[in-house]
């Protein structure tokens, strides 16, 4: 038997506010789903991604993009997507605007939300600090204060996962701060389709060849909060009994399709600019994208090959945002059925280019010596913080290991004697992957003595 899901309940404005009347209408002017997207944008984690890096850690000039500006921009890219797919849906399915009053903007906003959060939950030094953060965990100085977990909580911390510390930023509220739950309080749409990966850590399906399974998209710690949102919204389940794993939402990947599309194109366009990427070749690359020969024609002149660049990557952004939409439409079924499970992207007919230009900024871009340097930099910053923030938790009889403790925000620290081993490793792991490339660096610097902080 062949199970659908179906948009009726795949596009529920219900949040965590469920016993509030106010967050039950739509007599706001912004709508639900843009009420998301402004939380998202007024919180502190949203905030931090203007000094984490995207392409350049720590970069100089001013042009280079980073964790915020990436996610501004995979945001608008999204709102395309949405409102493109939107569209067409409200038109197979009528039924949604004149029962579930869903507008086209709704799609739009969607998956503009969860785009504008897709990296929310990165550690300092991008994919590289996720690395450095599962190095600690596997190391044998953590294993002393992980003998009281389960597989399942081990694999959490073996596998550190920035989309699941994002999905915990946006649905955790710590004690100290409030006593109301639900951290964002975002609706239960934006959270699943913020969820590119909607698994626990394990099962570990290595060898995958679907794209939702690749990683995981929630700790231990929101485990059943998933998967009341999955209930919710009617995702099709995968896995065994008691697991807590499901298809994506179909909007995922959309969300994942602009995440592809901005950092394909505009992490090559820092490296053109930054210079690490040989000028001809790579506008040769681009003009490729849209048919462009080197001796095009145009009616513009520019007199900047910078300017060029990103009339090219504008042309390109648009051309690449409406194949996108036709593939997914033309998946609509496969994917309301479980049965598609692959990056969009893949189906381009550019897709042999972008590949190109995928693997030259991996050789010439993310292993260029100065980004490697800060990177192995990186892996002792982060074990070093973790190392000293876990003995200040679990050996507070060291004089030492307390002052350390009074480093650390109050809320990661102040817990109910209740609380288990892993989740208050999970608080300080959230301490420390909430942290900016240069506080993280900073903090190093001086728990370590190799510099002393000014006192005026």
């Amino acid at each position: 038997m062949t199970f659908t899901t179906t948009w009726d309940k795949l596009l529920s404005k219900k949040r965590f506010e469920t016993d509030d009347k106010k967050y039950n209408t739509d007599e706001s002017v912004r709508g639900e789903f843009q009420r998301d997207y402004d939380r998202i944008v007024f919180s502190s984690a949203f905030r931090r991604l203007q000094n984490k890096t995207q392409v350049m850690p720590m970069p100089e000039s001013d042009f280079v993009h980073t964790r915020l500006t990436h996610s501004l921009e995979a945001s608008v890219v999204g709102r395309s997507l949405g409102r493109i797919v939107g569209k067409s849906i409200l038109e197979r399915h009528p039924g949604l605007t004149q029962e579930k009053n869903i507008q086209e903007a709704d799609f739009g906003d969607v998956v503009a939300a969860a785009c504008l959060a897709h990296d929310i939950g990165n550690p300092p030094f991008g994919h590289s600090g996720e690395d450095a953060i599962s190095a600690y965990f596997r190391s044998d100085e953590a294993q002393p204060f992980l003998k009281n977990l389960t597989d399942s909580q081990r694999a959490d911390l073996f596998n550190f996962e920035g989309n699941a510390a994002g999905f915990r930023i946006l649905t955790y509220t710590y004690p100290a701060h409030c006593n109301l739950p639900g951290g964002l309080s975002l609706t239960y749409t934006t959270l699943a389709t913020f969820t590119k990966y909607p698994k626990e850590s394990l099962p570990l399906l290595k060898g995958t060849t679907n794209t939702s399974e690749k990683k995981y998209g929630f700790f231990q710690t929101e485990r059943n909060w998933f998967n009341t949102i999955a209930n919710e919204l009617g995702l099709l389940k995968k896995g065994e009994q008691g697991q807590v794993f499901y298809h994506r939402h179909p909007l995922a990947f959309l969300v994942e399709a602009a995440d592809d599309i901005c950092y394909r194109i505009i992490d090559f366009e820092d490296g053109l600019k930054l210079g690490l990427v040989p000028k001809e070749q790579g506008l040769n690359l681009l003009r490729q994208i849209l048919n462009d020969a080197p001796g095009r024609v145009s009616s513009l002149t520019f007199y900047d090959w910078k300017e060029e660049i990103g009339y090219l990557r504008a042309r390109i952004i648009g051309k690449l945002i409406n194949e996108t939409t036709e593939v997914f439409l033309r998946h609509e079924q496969q994917i309301l059925q479980g049965t598609y499970d692959r990056p969009l992207i893949n189906e381009l007919e550019s897709k042999p280019i972008l590949d190109e230009i995928k693997n030259l900024s991996i050789n010439l871009i993310y292993r260029n010596r100065p980004v490697l340097e800060i990177e192995a930099a990186g892996f002792e910053v982060l074990g070093g913080l973790l190392d000293a923030c876990m003995k200040a938790v679990f050996r507070p009889e060291s004089k030492h290991h307390r002052k350390l403790a009074d480093l650390i925000p109050p809320q990661y620290l102040n817990l109910p004697e209740t609380v288990s081993d892993y989740e208050r490793i999970v608080h300080i792991t959230d301490y420390v992957a909430s942290l900016t490339d240069q506080a993280a660096i900073n903090l190093y610097r001086r728990i370590k003595g190799i510099e002393l902080p000014r006192m005026y």
